[in-house]
C-alpha cells in the first residue's frame, strides 16, 4: 500500500494536462494515448479497474457481424481493422476464435442471406480476418459441433473473430500508461468540482478505502464513465438531459461438458431471432447475451432469474441434449451497454460513439470494447485542442501492450479444477494495483465467474496471502473478506 500512497500524493501535488474519470476500457485507453503523446496525465475510478461493464462482457474483439443487418457498415469495418490490430498487438490477451453459425429450417436469416452478409463482412474486413468465412453443409456442421440440434439443420457458415479476457485488456492499458507516466489510482471516486478562471479544473475525490479526502487540478477533465457518465456530468454542476441508454446485457456460465460446444457456435434465439453466442471458456460455457434497455442503477445491475431462463432457453433450443436447468448455472452476471439515445429497440441502437466538448471537459459516450483505442485517439485529439496543443500522432496502433496474463505462475491452485495459481496474487498486488480481495478474484483472477460459490471459499485462501502485503491485522481482514462477500453478492446474485 506504500506505492499507492505514494500515488494518491503525486495525484494532489500537481496540475495535470487531462484527468480522466472512469476506469474502464476507454479511460484505460485514453490514458495510455495521452501518457504516450507525451501529456501529464491522471486516471481515476471510484471502484478497480474495469470493474463495471469492461469486465463483464462478452469478451469477444470481433468485427459485429450482427450489425450488418442494421447497416452499421462504418463501424463493421472500423471494428474489423481493430479486430486485426489487437491480434497484432496483443496476442497474449487476443485470440483468434472460429465460429459455426448453423442454419435451421424456418428461421429468420436464411442461407444464403448469411453467406450474402458474411462475405460483405470479410469484404469490409479487406480479407484479412483469420481466415475466410466458408460454407458449411449439414453434415459438415455436425462433424465440427457434434452436439447441435440436427433436426431441420440445412447447413451453416464458418467464421472467425476474436476472443479476449476484457479486465485484463483494460489492465494493460492501464499499466502501460502508468508505464509511459501517468498517475493511476483505483477506488478513488470523483464527488465534484469547479472550474477556476485560469480554466484550472479542481477536482474533488475520495479515497474509497481509507476516506481521505483531496482535490486534483487538470486543465481538462475527461468523463469517460461509460454507464455512470450522467452521474459525473451531474457531479459537474450539470443539469443535462440524459445521454445515456443503458441496455443490460446478461450472460450465464455453465458447464461446458453439458453443453459440448468445441468452437464458439452463433445461434438465433427461438422465441425473438435476437442472435446471441455460446462460447468457450475453458472448463464453462458462456451463453449470452441479452440486450433490453434497463433504467437499473450500474452500480446495482445484475442478472434475474427471466434472464436466466432466457438464456437457458437458446443453450437448450440449440443443444437439447445439454438439458440446463437452473441448477447447472455456474455464475450469472450483467453489465450496462451505455448506448447513446435512440427511438427504436436496444438491439438496433447503434454501437458507434460520440464525443462532446465543454468548457475545459470532454465527454465520451457510447462505443464497445473492439474499437476503444479509436475512441481514445479521437478524445486526446479533442484534449489536445483544448489544451492548444498541436496532435501528435498517436502511436498506439502501432506499440504491443505489456506483459501477459499473470495468473500462470508457479504455486498452488487458487482453487481445484482451475489455472490460478497462487503465486499470481502477490504480483497482482505490487504490480497490477489489486488493493481487494475483489481486485483480485473478480478481475486479476476470475475464479468468482468460475465458481459456484463466487469464490467466497478461495477469498479466505488468498486473504492470508495478501494480508502481509497490504497490512491486514486480523480485524482487517474480517472487513475484508465482508467486503468482498458484499462485492460479488451485489454482481452475481440473481434477482427474482
Amino acid at each position: 500500500m506504500h506505492e499507492r500512497a505514494r500515488r494518491l500524493a503525486e495525484l494532489s501535488d500537481q496540475v495535470f494536462d487531462t484527468l480522466i474519470v472512469g476506469g474502464g476500457i476507454t479511460g484505460a485507453g485514453i490514458a495510455r494515448d495521452a501518457a504516450m503523446r507525451g501529456l501529464s496525465v491522471a486516471l481515476i475510478d471510484k471502484s478497480d479497474f474495469a470493474s463495471g461493464t469492461s469486465s463483464r462482457s462478452s469478451r469477444l474483439i470481433h468485427g459485429g457481424v450482427r450489425y450488418l443487418e442494421h447497416g452499421f457498415l462504418h463501424l463493421v469495418f472500423e471494428a474489423s481493422a481493430e479486430r486485426r490490430r489487437l491480434l497484432r498487438l496483443a496476442p497474449h490477451l487476443v485470440h483468434p476464435l472460429a465460429f459455426t453459425w448453423p442454419v435451421y429450417e424456418g428461421q429468420r436469416l436464411s442461407l444464403w442471406k448469411l453467406r450474402a452478409g458474411l462475405a460483405l463482412y470479410d469484404l469490409l474486413s479487406l480479407f484479412r480476418n483469420v481466415q475466410r468465412h466458408r460454407r458449411l453443409s449439414a453434415a459438415a456442421v455436425l462433424a465440427a459441433e457434434p452436439r447441435l440440434l440436427s433436426e431441420r439443420l440445412r447447413g451453416g457458415v464458418r467464421y472467425f473473430d476474436a476472443s479476449t479476457n476484457d479486465a485484463r485488456l483494460t489492465l494493460a492499458n492501464v499499466i502501460d500508461a502508468h508505464h509511459h507516466g501517468a498517475v493511476v489510482a483505483n477506488h478513488v471516486s470523483y464527488v465534484g468540482g469547479s472550474r477556476a478562471p485560469s480554466g484550472v479544473h479542481a477536482a474533488r475525490v475520495e479515497d474509497a478505502l481509507l476516506g481521505a479526502k483531496f482535490e486534483i487540478r487538470a486543465r481538462v477533465l475527461v468523463n469517460a464513465a461509460g454507464p455512470w457518465s450522467d452521474a459525473v456530468r451531474l457531479l459537474e454542476g450539470g443539469r443535462v438531459a440524459s445521454r445515456i441508454h443503458g441496455s443490460k446485457g446478461a450472460h450465464v456460465a455453465v458447464p461446458r461438458d453439458r453443453v459440448g460446444n468445441r468452437d464458439a457456435i452463433t445461434i438465433v434465439h427461438p422465441r425473438d431471432g435476437r442472435v446471441m453466442f455460446a462460447l468457450p471458456a475453458g472448463a464453462h460455457a458462456i451463453i449470452g447475451t441479452t440486450d433490453s434497455f434497463t433504467d437499473a442503477s450500474p452500480d446495482d445491475v445484475r442478472a434475474n432469474e427471466a434472464d436466466v431462463a432466457y438464456l437457458l432457453e437458446a443453450g437448450n433450443a440449440f443443444f437439447p441434449e445439454a438439458r440446463l436447468s437452473r441448477d447447472d448455472v455456474v455464475s450469472a452476471w450483467a453489465g450496462i451497454r451505455p448506448l447513446m439515445p435512440t427511438t427504436g429497440s436496444s438491439v438496433s441502437a447503434s454501437r458507434e460513439h460520440a464525443i462532446e466538448r465543454g468548457p475545459g471537459t470532454v465527454t465520451i459516450t457510447g462505443g464497445k470494447l473492439t474499437t476503444y483505442r479509436v475512441m481514445a485517439s479521437q478524445v486526446v485529439d479533442a484534449a489536445q485542442d483544448i489544451l492548444r496543443m498541436p496532435r501528435k500522432r498517436a502511436v498506439t496502433g502501432t506499440s504491443p501492450l505489456p506483459g501477459g496474463d499473470a495468473t500462470m505462475s508457479e504455486g498452488r491452485e487458487i482453487e481445484v479444477g482451475l489455472p490460478y495459481k497462487l503465486g499470481a496474487i502477490p504480483y497482482a498486488v505490487e504490480h497490477e494495483f489489486a488493493c481487494t480481495l475483489g481486485d483480485l478474484l473478480i478481475r486479476r483472477v476470475p475464479v468468482a465467474f468460475e465458481t459456484r460459490d463466487n469464490g467466497r471459499a478461495a477469498a479466505r485462501r488468498v486473504a492470508d496471502v495478501v494480508a502481509p502485503l497490504l497490512h491486514w491485522d486480523a480485524a482487517a481482514r474480517e472487513r475484508e473478506l465482508a467486503r468482498y462477500d458484499a462485492e460479488v453478492a451485489r454482481i452475481f446474485a440473481i434477482d427474482p
